[in-house]
């Protein structure tokens, strides 16, 4: 009789890779990865309304490099994020985790 592999949940991989949920290696990747979701969905808002990353930093008072920096995931403030997600015609609701 062969043995049926078993697959592995998220939760085990992610443990196995980044450690126990509250541990510092954890919650650095959770914030990364936080961070890369978010730039991701300001990065297709913009190029589904077809406009520039500089059009984007004109509308909120900043230069183009940050405005890539954020669709890079490698710095997104929230008060920035609001700002940039307004611009691009976005809402969103912050909820109780």
């Amino acid at each position: 009789m062969k043995k049926v592999k078993q697959f592995k949940t998220a939760e085990e991989i992610l443990t196995k890779s980044y450690g126990k949920r509250g541990t510092k290696k954890r919650e650095k990747f959770r914030e990364e990865a936080y961070a890369y979701y978010l730039s991701e969905i300001l990065k297709h808002r913009r190029l589904e309304l077809g406009i520039s990353q500089e059009e984007v930093a004109n509308r909120v008072g900043k230069k183009r490099p940050y405005i890539s920096r954020v669709e890079n995931g490698e710095d997104v403030r929230i008060s920035n994020f609001v700002k940039i997600a307004n611009a691009l015609k976005l809402s969103f609701d912050l909820k109780p985790m």
